[in-house]
Order: C-alpha cells, then structure tokens, then sequence
C-alpha cells in the first residue's frame, strides 16, 4: 500500500476560486501540507533539476492521518423504497456475457434487506452458475459458463412447492453447440420481495470487493413466474423479452438512457436504478447483428452495459482541506506538497487568469484532456534497475505496475483482458506527478512523459524571463476563442494528442484569425474524446478503425457512449491534424530521440528562423530520449490538409529499426497510403506557415522536442531557434 496519496477536485481553477483536496495515509501522524509554484518538475542533474518556489506564507497546515477506502468496481444500485410485495413466486433473470467466469465469486443480481443482508443472490463462481438464500441453502449448476457466450441465467422461487430452480440457456450466437442447464432443489426458509430493500446488479453490495462481476449484462429483471428446462431452451418465450409485461415485476432495459447514468425499470413499479463508477455502456447485447453500427439508431442492439471489478469514477474521499485562490494570483503551475514521516505526495493543480483578462501575452495550454486519459499508466517498469535508479535520480518510487488499487488508464486493459475506455482525475494518481520517470530505457535520459516532462518547456520560458499564462484544454472546451484570443501566442506542451471538438475549432479559430500558434510536441490532436457536463472528470475514448492502439474497440462498439458520437481519430473524423497544425502523426518509436537536419531550401522569409545558429545537425540532445526529433513524429501531408503554403524548415532523419509507420498510413506490406517508402515517411516535419490576418502556425511534430529546450543550461541551438521564433511573433 502506498504510504500516503491524494487528489484534488479539478485540474485547474481561477481567482477566488476553491480547490478541494483528499488524501489518505496509512501513516501515524498527522501530515504537513505546504503550497509551491513548480517551474521545473524532472530532478536530472544534467539538466536544470527541481525549481520550485516555497510558497507555504501563503498556505500551509497540519491534518491528521486518516485512511480513506477505495472502492473499485461498478455496479447498478436500485432503492426498493418498500414497492415490492410478497408472490407466491418469483424469478431474477438476466442475459450476461461474462468475460471472467472461471474467477471467483461475481454476483449478478442480489436482493438484499433493509439490514444489507443477502436475501437471494444469483452469481457466478469458479465458471459456474449458483444462487444462495439468506437462509444459506446454495444450488450450483455442475455444467460451466463459457467466456464471451450469451446466456440468459435465473433463479425461481415457489413458496407452493418449496422448491428453488436455477438455469442456464444460451441465447446468443455461437451457441449451436451449447445445451441448456437446469437444477432445482427444495428449501425450508426462502425470503419473500416485500423484505427486499435494495436491489445490486453486478454487485452483492456497495461495500469494498463486494463480489464483482465482471462481464455484460443485458435486461436484468424480477419476474412473477418460474422457469423450467423447456422455457429457457424456446427461443419464442425468451426470459428477457422486452414485450413480457404480463409477467413482469421489475425489468431494467439498458437501452434506454444509454448516455446517462441511470438505468430504467420499465416494468410497473418504475424501480429505477443509478450506475456506479461508470461502467461501460453502448455495448453490443445478444441481439446485435451488426446491421447498425451506430447505437443511436438502434438502441436496442446495444442494450448491454459491460461491468468491471477495476472500474472507478471518483473515489468520493472526503475532503481534507481547501485552498481558495487569492485575487490576481500569479497564473502557474502549483502543487500542494504533503510531507509525513519522511513520505511525501505532490498534488498539482494550475491557475489561469479570468477570460479576457491575460496577465501575459503568452498563453501555455495545459492538456489537461490527456494527462486524464494517460492517468495511473502500468507500463512494466517497474523492478529492481528502475527502482534503483529512482533511488539515484531523487524520483517517485510508486509506479502503477505495483499499486493497482486507483485503477489503471485507457492505455491498459481490465482485469478481464477488455480495454479501458473510460478514465477520470477524481482519484489519486501515480504517474501525473513532479517527479515521475515514465519510460526506463537506457537512452530515454530522463525518462520523463506528459506532466512532469512538460515544466521543460516552463523552465525555458521562465529562464528566458518570459511571463506566461496556464490554461487548460477544458477551459478552452468550456469557453471557446475567447479564452484564447487576448494572447498574441499561444503555445501547446509536449503532447496535446486528446481534443474534443470544441478545443479544436478555438485553436483553429485562434491560429486563422491573427493568433500565433506553436505546436511544441508530437501525436497531437490526434483522438477524439467524449465527455458530459453531468460526469465531471471523467473522459471516454474508443479505439477505433486504426492508430497507434494497445487495445482495439469491439466492431459496433466504435460509438461513445457519453455522447453517440462516432470515436477514435479525429483523421475518421474528417479533421486531420495537418489542417490544424500542418503536421499530423506518421511513425512512433521507443523512447529514443535523433535530429533534424536544416532544409537548405528554406525560403529568405524564414531564414529569421534560424538567426545566430550555423548548425545544419539540430537537436542531437535532450533530456526527452537524447534527441529532439524522437518517440512520436509528425509530419506534413499536403492530402490531409497540410496547408500549401507551409514550409518545412527542418525534418529528421536516421531511426532505429524500432520506428514504425502508424497503422493508418499502410494499406499493405507493399504499399502505403502515399504511395511513398516507408522510411521516407518516418519523419519529423518542423514547419511553419502564415495564416489569414498575419497569423502563424509553428509545428515541431516531436514529443521530445521540450525535453532539449534546458540542455546545456537552456544554451543550444533548439533554444536558440524556439526563441527565434517565440520572439518574433510576440512582436510582428
């Protein structure tokens, strides 16, 4: 168990504004909280190390130790509210698709009393099907469940006969080879519905590891009759009809509000329920047949919510402490430092000015959208070399490969081998820290990705004594162009790869109305998210049709469900990056940085660029991979809207074999979609290019370009040439 952690309410906040912040520490003492503005969060000593300023006059504060519980793991929770009454018999019935049913015990439907006692469960354990009574009489099935077979399940209760049933049929395609199950047992004591008090589906509970399932679940309900082999083998009195209302107690149809967090009982009670840490919706149910691929048009092909026992949307700590931000408070990177018997936790946070009100003419967008998608990313680095030389380095010593407990990120899959497709920030985490090595490689130098690798590119504003603002990217969703057009540049960090659309019609706008735009990474704009105002925090994406993936979404599954938007790559969306920024990704690699080589075509109306550098070999260093032009590249593509007048200054050359073209760029092993060889595609592009109302967009295509801002002491030619650049369009 991590010693001691945290989180806070949002990423960024304003003026007189109040950030909330929540920890937990299995530690004895009270803890010491201390307020610092961060400049530079990588400890390297090769390069500028830790800067930060001691803020605690401002505020600081002891709190006790208190351990605060995380509950993984989503479920449907339904308040009886005392509507159901006593039958002389009655059925729960549901389809599921479990995904883990040889793990242990997964409860399906529970039934439980005003005391929070278990009056009937239906679950799975150990690949098969049982229920239980509160009485402790258990039946299992002998036969087993199958992963990823639809099946419709249930457990029958007759107070005439005394006897309990429970069955299985498959119910869903591949299951020609599949036989019904069915058992039945007598009982002595069995609870009556009008003792039922809450209803769980997924779930024996809301306590901690409450017996989660882990699977789809489709039209789970309370019926007034009972089930033998033959009903559940016909295909023509399905269990889980939707039309059944003669027979119907309860029955939740999942296809109904399917970007909310509500379930619907569209029986006669109207027992609706509430959803708990956000499963995933809009999945395909027993039913689908791939003719609709976009839930919209046919929900009831998608009436199927996949449970997780790792699911988490906000941990619902209590809050600890707050901090109100003062009126014209420098605009920065912040972090609230929590110390305690020689532990310590960093909570960052940043403060933007108010809209129209700039306290610079730089404007620095924090991807905020990003860091929360990248959250708590397990990468398997973690042992004794990288933990030694964490040691060494001065770096956080907590990966997620050893601490699983705040859930993982979209880049890692559940337990039940399915991607994770929805992330949040209301939990602690591991990875958006000061401090925190990403990539352990021997040529990865500081090894430092997204938040702290992004204060390379604050320390080299601050030491060229440039003042800057900090806004988010949901900010700029929220508000528009007008959190933006005060500023004369606005600059993005290392990787702004997650957009809405809202973020990307106000950058556009901004950089096509008078605004300077630069693009100071690689992979950016690259995936559409989707979110709701109704979810703060939480972000959803699905990996669709192509790109750089480490999970792939399910056919039909490519729709989000918080909005019904089609997901994956903004390029599937009709919005390449290059009409944003003139470059759009094309070849990623390990964590490993090369050069760029100067164009010796360069027009005389750039050469500006390059003024006070004769070197043709560009970024041959870094802190970022040893090399400015490295891991992710983007590159022009006049065909996917690389505006025709941008110039290419400088592109790099020479990767190892470990760089590959993305997927969405080949067609075949002997062809790629430009029809050029795959090296030549594997590039960096600097550009530049004018935009109407003498605007500019300035594009470096590498993640790793910020990390060689700092070397040698901020004096080398990237600096020199960023600065170029920075200089002249904050006066032209």
């Amino acid at each position: 168990m991590i010693p001691i952690s945290g989180y806070a309410d949002r990423w960024c906040l304003g003026h007189n504004q109040t950030i909330q912040f929540k920890v937990s520490s299995e530690l004895d003492e009270p803890y010491s909280v201390r307020l610092v503005r961060i400049t530079c969060a990588d400890p390297n000593p090769i390069g500028p190390g830790i800067i930060e300023e001691d803020l605690s006059s401002i505020y600081s504060g002891q709190f006790p130790s208190r351990k605060q519980p995380i509950k993984l793991g989503s479920y449907a929770r339904v308040e009886v509210e005392g509507k159901l009454t006593h039958q002389d018999h009655f059925s729960v019935v549901a389809n599921i698709w479990p995904t883990l049913p040889n793990a242990g015990r997964q409860s399906i439907i529970c039934l439980n009393d005003s005391s929070g006692e278990k009056l009937l469960e239906l679950f799975l354990d150990s690949g098969h099907l049982g229920a239980c009574l509160k009485s402790g009489a258990e039946l299992r099935l002998s036969e087993v469940l199958h992963e990823r077979i639809w099946y419709t399940v249930c457990c029958s209760v007759n107070y005439k006969t005394n006897k309990i049933v429970i069955g299985q049929s498959p119910c869903g395609p591949r299951n020609d080879d599949l036989s019904p199950a069915f058992k039945d047992s007598q009982f002595d004591q069995s609870p009556s519905l009008a003792e039922v008090q809450e209803i769980y589906i997924a779930s024996s509970g809301s306590e901690v590891k409450a017996n989660h399932y882990n699977g789809k679940i489709e039209l789970p309900g309370i019926m007034n009759c009972v089930y033998s082999h033959d009903s559940l083998y016909r295909r023509d009195t399905s269990v889980t009809s939707r039309t059944d209302a003669e027979n119907t107690i309860a029955q939740w149809d999942f296809s109904l509000g399917i970007s909310t967090q509500s379930i619907k009982d569209i029986g006669p009670l109207r027992m609706h329920g509430e959803l708990v840490n956000v499963p995933t919706r809009a999945m395909r149910g027993s039913t689908w047949s791939g003719k609709e691929m976009a839930w919209k048009h046919a929900p009831e092909d998608y009436g199927a919510i996949h449970f997780h026992e790792d699911d988490i949307y906000d941990c619902e700590w209590e809050t600890d402490f707050e901090f109100q931000v003062p009126n014209d408070f420098r605009s920065a990177m912040y972090s609230m430092r929590i110390e305690c018997q020689g532990e310590f936790e960093d909570i960052p946070f940043y403060v933007r000015p108010k809209t129209g009100k700039p306290q610079s003419k730089i404007c620095v967008i924090i991807p905020t959208f990003t860091y929360t998608v990248y959250n708590n990313q397990a990468r398997g680095t973690a042992g004794p070399d990288y933990d030694a030389l964490v040691k060494k380095m001065g770096n956080r010593r907590w990966t997620p490969d050893i601490v699983r407990e705040f859930g993982l990120s979209t880049y890692n899959s559940h337990t039940d081998g399915s991607g994770i497709c929805l992330s949040s920030r209301l939990r602690p985490s591991l990875t958006m820290r000061p401090r925190y090595m990403t990539i352990f490689r021997p040529y990865a130098v500081s090894g430092m990705r997204h938040l702290p690798a992004d204060t390379h590119l604050l320390a080299w504003l601050e030491h060229l004594g440039h003042d800057y603002d900090v806004i988010s990217d949901e900010d700029i969703h929220e508000e528009g162009i007008e959190i933006l057009s005060p500023y004369r540049v606005v600059m993005t960090m290392s990787h702004p790869e997650y957009h809405t659309g809202n973020t990307l019609d106000a950058i556009y706008e901004y950089s096509r109305t008078g605004g300077r735009l630069m693009y100071m990474g690689g992979n950016g704009f690259y995936w559409k998210i989707g979110i709701r105002e109704d979810l703060p925090g939480i972000i959803e994406i699905r990996r669709a049709e192509g790109g750089i993936r480490t999970w792939a979404a399910e056919a039909g599954e490519y729709y989000n469900a918080l909005d019904g938007e089609y997901g994956g790559m903004w390029l599937r969306n009709g919005r390449p990056p290059q009409q944003l920024a003139g470059v759009g990704f094309s070849a990623q690699g390990d964590f490993e940085g090369m050069y760029y080589r100067k164009n010796p075509n360069v027009p005389a109306e750039y050469e500006w660029v390059f003024e006070g550098i004769d070197d043709d070999i560009l970024g041959d260093f870094g802190l970022s991979g040893g090399g400015a032009a490295g891991f992710e590249l983007d590159r022009v593509d006049f065909g996917l809207g690389t505006p025709l007048n941008a110039v290419v200054l400088a592109s790099s050359e020479t990767y190892p074999d470990h760089f590959i073209l993305v997927p969405e760029e080949i067609l075949s092993h002997l062809a790629t979609r430009t029809g050029d060889p795959e090296e030549k595609l594997i590039r960096a592009d600097m550009t530049i290019f004018q935009t109407p109302q003498n605007g500019y967009v300035f594009s470096v295509g590498s993640i790793t370009y910020c990390g060689s801002l700092p070397w040698n002491g901020f004096n080398n030619n990237i600096s020199k040439l960023t600065q170029n650049v920075l200089e002249r369009f904050l006066v032209e």
